[in-house]
């Protein structure tokens, strides 16, 4: 949007009556107090535009989970198949798995506690954050209940169980950090699939090759799957929907083929395997099997790898395009393949290790061949583009470094890139396919990232049930109870393996889940030391006299993380350059517990001592999947803003005034100024405020940054030293600096050093 389009957009803003007009809003300008909910993308339509999406999101949504069939038989057999009888328990394993977690819980459960039709881990904790003050960094405000997307309704009270749980998580510390922590944890374990997924995927659609190639030798496979990983981490800089067309129509072939396969090959082989069905064969498997039954289930679990995708990517679409594409395309396609292996695999057990490729008819070899790789990394693309887009809502936690956040999409609001994770998960995914070598081993540490994410979305469903559904006992109950009791049964099987490869996850977890809590708890203790520490705003113009400060031409813009007082970067700032520009303004970039804040409401502003002095607290507010606009842009619609500020400002003190006015008649003790003069003394006022912000910006804007050297304090623990002296100075001087972040260009850019000790 050019910046015309923008000015155009504030001018145009629908009337209001005078009454409210001329209502003191204290920071909320405009008429953005009531701003009509925005519709989803799909909330409403057609069938037919229903059915558009629905086939899109087979595309989007469904390569990880559609491409499990290469390597979960196998992986659940690795050392091959010794009783014909477990195929018929493990396939009814794999069918009740698909129908409970993907679609009993998530196709039909948890898809509806969307944050405005934002889906995923952190739409979860947004949604307890809005309802429960939950968040470690106290940067609330009253105002952020004003944004029109925020839309609590305060627990009832009547409704004691969700007022108690409100109250025992607000007034609980160890409960903000243990919901902080598994948050975090779920974006480790996210970041993780996203290594691990490129790994198994590529080398699973790769080895098939062999099936043509019997020469080719394990090592030569790995080496063919390695620059395929490098062009697929390669290309994340121009985002899943420069290629999105293709999508849907290669998954949706993909589906094609191995429904087709599967049914060719029940009728060929073994249509009785339709008994697996009956869920007395999972009894009898175990029955038969015992411990080695039970450590199988790290296999199984891989037949719903990527169905966290569906919830992550629920913002792209919407929960009937998903229920209907999952029930009527995924599943079906997916469980005719299972059935289709196992009947191949009745007759043909020695084949387990290569059961996908081996089950093809032979007309078909190349088609599914060439068609598998497409999926592969159609499912690892789509994939990483989930695992960037829930980091980059990690940075309105403030848990991690302001990285540079490249939005690749403009029709899918998610997809993102950020180009340091890109490197290193690259990185990583390309070491842990030469190291591990084989589906197997990457599939045991690939178990644990699913199943752990999978626990973590059940633990933060129960509290929405409970805080935010208010639903019947027995029923957040059963939730919790059938699918934390499944979760945990899978997670303590792939934990046997954790000397297998398991240990991979836990491992690149706990490193970065340290590095995110580091730093965290830095901001966080930054954050307070900034509070204790600010100028109160009716000290300022002392302070402006103590150092003889002159104005100086131009806008300046001074940011901080504070959303209330004066940041103590300031004092440093006049002290060191006792100037400060005409117009000035403390700026603040917050993050609210919503996906999205509409434009109108971006900005809040309040006056900082005498008018005079034309200085201006102003806090732009923006929601955990919203793009910060280019430095022009902003800059054109911050001071749109500020002009309306003024003249709002001036209105409530021209009421003020005629109030009074009327006051002083009544008592007849004090003089009165007529309310038309007053209005017209205003006006004129405020016309030259208007003109003198649009020369001043035209004279130039200037940012200014406080560069805090953050140290810990003399009496500090080792632990605390070595979290705040090292680890938080290491990433913040290796990472993107703040700046590139908020797109500040660097000509206009001016930091001042100061040193916290906390």
């Amino acid at each position: 949007m050019k910046k015309a389009q923008m000015s155009l957009e504030v001018e145009d803003r629908p009337s209001v009556e005078p009454t409210k007009q001329l209502k003191r809003q204290d920071s909320l300008y405009g008429d953005a107090e009531k701003v009509s909910s925005a519709k989803y993308h799909g909330s409403e339509g057609s069938w037919s535009r229903l059915l558009q999406l629905a086939f899109q999101s087979v595309g989007i949504i469904y390569g990880d989970v559609g491409t499990s069939p290469l390597y979960a038989i196998s992986s659940t057999f690795p050392d091959g198949i010794k009783n014909r009888d477990d195929l018929l328990g493990v396939l009814s394993l794999i069918l009740y798995t698909l129908i409970l977690i993907p679609m009993v819980k998530y196709v039909f459960i948890v898809l509806y506690a969307d944050d405005h039709g934002d889906g995923g881990t952190f739409a979860l904790y947004s949604l307890i954050s809005r309802h429960a003050k939950v968040r470690l960094i106290p940067n609330q405000q009253a105002e952020d209940a004003m944004v029109s997307n925020y839309g609590i309704e305060a627990p009832s009270s009547q409704l004691r169980r969700a007022q108690w749980l409100k109250e025992k998580l607000e007034s609980s510390m160890a409960a903000k950090i243990s919901l902080f922590t598994i948050t975090i944890l779920g974006t480790s374990m996210v970041m993780g699939d996203g290594t691990l997924t490129p790994a198994i995927s590529v080398l699973s659609a790769v080895s098939g090759i062999r099936e043509k190639v019997p020469s080719l030798t394990e090592t030569q496979v790995v080496w063919i799957s390695v620059p395929i990983l490098f062009a697929l981490f390669s290309v994340q800089r121009y985002g899943t929907d420069k290629v999105g067309y293709s999508f849907a129509p290669i998954i949706t072939v993909w589906f094609v083929l191995i429904a087709g396969t599967g049914m060719y090959n029940l009728v060929v082989h073994d249509i009785g395997v339709l008994r697996a069905f009956n869920p007395m064969y999972i009894i009898d498997y175990f029955r038969r099997n015992g411990k080695e039954g039970w450590i199988s289930l790290g296999g199984v679990i891989l037949c719903v790898t990527g169905t966290e995708g569906m919830y992550a990517d629920l913002s792209h679409f919407n929960i009937q395009a998903i229920q209907i594409s999952f029930n009527t395309v995924l599943f079906p396609s997916v469980a005719l393949c299972y059935m289709g292996q196992t009947a191949y695999l009745r007759k043909f057990p020695e084949d387990v290790t290569d059961t996908f490729f081996r089950s093809i008819p032979a007309p078909l070899f190349w088609p599914t061949f060439i068609t598998a790789i497409l999926s592969a990394i159609i499912a690892s693309q789509a994939m990483l583009s989930g695992a960037f887009a829930i980091l980059s809502k990690a940075l309105s936690l403030g848990c991690f470094p302001s990285v540079q956040v490249i939005h690749t999409s403009k029709s899918y609001e998610g997809q993102v890139y950020i180009p340091e994770v890109n490197f290193l998960m690259g990185l990583a995914s390309i070491i842990v396919t030469i190291t591990f070598r084989t589906t197997t081993e990457i599939g045991n540490a690939y178990g644990i990232c699913v199943v752990t994410v999978f626990s973590i979305t059940t633990h933060l469903t129960t509290i929405v049930m409970l805080l935010i559904w208010r639903k019947k006992f027995i029923f957040v109950f059963l939730f919790y109870i059938v699918f934390g009791s499944i979760e945990l049964i899978y997670l303590s099987s792939i934990l046997t393996k954790f000397a297998q490869g398991g240990y991979l996850p836990f491992c690149f977890s706990l490193v970065l889940m340290a590095l995110m809590m580091a730093w965290h708890y830095v901001h966080v203790n930054k954050y307070w030391y900034e509070l204790d520490h600010i100028v109160p705003a009716d000290e300022v113009t002392a302070l402006l006299k103590k150092h003889d400060v002159r104005r100086i031409p131009g806008v300046g813009l001074l940011y901080s993380d504070l959303v209330q007082g004066i940041p103590p970067v300031f004092p440093r700032l006049v002290q060191k350059i006792p100037s400060v520009h005409s117009v000035f303004l403390f700026m603040s970039i917050k993050h609210l517990p919503i996906p999205h804040v509409v434009p109108v409401e971006r900005f809040l502003f309040r006056q900082v001592g005498p008018r005079k002095h034309r200085m201006f607290r102003c806090v732009a507010r923006y929601g955990y999947c919203d793009m910060l606009e280019e430095s022009g842009l902003f800059k054109g619609f911050l001071m749109d803003r500020l002009k309306m500020f003024i003249q709002d400002e001036a209105a409530f003190e021209t009421n003020s005034t005629t109030e009074d006015s009327q006051t002083c008649s009544e008592g007849s003790a004090c003089p009165i100024v007529p309310s038309g003069q007053s209005g017209n003394i205003n006006s004129d006022l405020v016309e030259k405020e208007k003109q003198l912000i649009d020369a001043e910006t035209e004279r130039g804007v200037v940012y200014l940054m406080g560069e805090a050297n953050v140290i810990a304090g003399p009496n500090s623990s080792l632990v605390k030293k070595v979290v705040v002296d090292y680890i938080y100075t290491f990433l913040k001087n290796n990472l993107t600096e703040g700046e590139k972040a908020l797109s500040i260009p660097k000509d206009e850019l001016l930091k001042v050093g100061i040193t916290y000790e906390i």
